[in-house]
């Protein structure tokens, strides 16, 4: 009994602690423009760390767009040198990751009047109505949340892996710390929008324990106050919109963000293929912990983007599911029977989704094609150079005998 005791507040710990490192990091580095008055418990925009954001971001991605030191080291010499179609590949992936860049800060100070009234709406709701609800233990919540602070220092590990470990490479510390800090900061905005979604699955988790919990009640024969089905009906309506408002905010940064991951794993599977079909060239340290380690941790970091927003839509559907429990409730009062059918037909005709500009929602079916697409890319390209690997494995073969 003690044990599970201390595992649930270990995790709850350390969930409090993932939470405040991310808001203390995103105030360094000038990605959370908002200042907190204790006594109102609301954010306020700030001038001062806006212009701060700006300033020390221009400069981050100036510094970091320097030329490139690492290129002449002797692995990317021979991947290019056989394979020109990987160095295009190569330059594509940069563009998007520049582009991903600039457009996640930029859209930081755009929506940052937008997002802190979201912000503050949320604070709003968790203090005056969901502290006041909760039942039982949202393990998942703090689960995701202290997955999503792992996969960011695994994140940069393995760049950081890549970057120093590749044999021969012409490394530059202060290089790799520009470059590093500015993928650090579109992680944390990345991480800002899936927090925000895991607590919108929070208080859809509340609600949903609540209309259990009165389900039970009145399967006992027990009374149930109508008014507190129309407030559970009004935070569900409000968690919609703010959903919705939120997803719009973040949309375009995620979607770019998915995009460089996307990229980043095919050029990184493509070099894996070349490396596998060259291996004498190589040595087994590049073949074993460099590149793969790479791919694991961004299929894994792109799937539990996946996976928190399909929690969310998920859970949303489960509220329609407890609400035909009280279709078998007999004797049920006229006014909590009115109540339910109208929170039944209003999860009928609105639905929890996370949808990014408009075109696609999030959730696993989504992340299945994003791999199985991610997947064959490899093999286009692959087969698209087949021919030419082919070739130059003959002719190594040929120099030998």
């Amino acid at each position: 009994m003690l044990r599970p005791k201390l595992v649930h507040r270990f995790r709850q710990n350390l969930a409090h602690f993932t939470l405040k490192a991310t808001l203390y990091l995103s105030w360094v580095l000038g990605l959370f423009p908002f200042t907190f008055d204790a006594r109102k418990r609301q954010l306020h925009r700030s001038k001062w760390l806006l212009a701060y954001g700006l300033i020390l971001n221009t400069l981050l991605i100036v510094l970091s767009l320097l030329p490139s030191t690492d290129d002449h080291n002797d692995i990317k010499v021979e991947v290019f040198e056989r394979n020109p179609l990987v160095k295009q590949v190569e330059d594509l992936v940069e563009a998007i990751g520049l582009i991903t860049t600039v457009v996640t800060h930029l859209r930081i100070y755009w929506k940052s009047k937008e997002l802190v009234a979201i912000l503050n709406e949320l604070l709003m709701l968790e203090n005056r109505h969901f502290s006041e609800l909760i039942l039982g233990d949202c393990w998942q919540f703090d689960r995701y949340v202290i997955e999503k602070g792992l996969l960011i220092i695994l994140e940069l590990g393995s760049s950081l892996v890549i970057y120093f470990g590749i044999p021969d490479s012409k490394a530059v510390v202060h290089e790799a710390v520009c470059i590093y800090i500015v993928q650090l900061e579109v992680l944390l905005v990345v991480m800002h929008f899936h927090l925000a979604v895991i607590y919108i699955y929070r208080f859809v988790w509340i609600i949903n324990g609540q209309l259990l919990d009165m389900a039970r009640r009145l399967r006992r024969g027990e009374s149930v106050d109508p008014e507190r089905i129309q407030k559970l009906l009004w935070l569900y309506n409000r968690l919609l919109d703010l959903n919705n408002r939120l997803a719009t905010i973040y949309d375009i940064q995620v979607t770019f963000f998915m995009a460089t991951l996307f990229s980043a794993n095919i050029i990184v599977g493509h070099v894996l293929v070349i490396c596998w079909i060259n291996i004498q060239r190589f040595s087994l340290v590049v073949m074993i912990l460099l590149f793969p380690q790479a791919l694991i941790v961004n299929f894994w970091d792109l799937w539990l983007g996946i996976a928190s927003c399909n929690l969310a839509e998920s859970t949303g559907r489960k509220t329609s599911t407890i609400l035909k429990l009280f279709n078998d409730i007999e004797g049920m009062e006229e006014e909590v029977e009115r109540r339910v059918t109208e929170f039944s037909f209003f999860c009928i005709h609105r639905r929890l989704r996370i949808r990014h500009l408009g075109l696609f929602d999030i959730n696993y079916e989504m992340g299945f094609h994003m791999i199985i697409t991610n997947i064959l890319y490899v093999l286009f390209l692959v087969q698209f150079d087949y021919m030419n690997l082919k070739f130059k494995a003959d002719d190594r073969y040929d120099q030998q005998m």
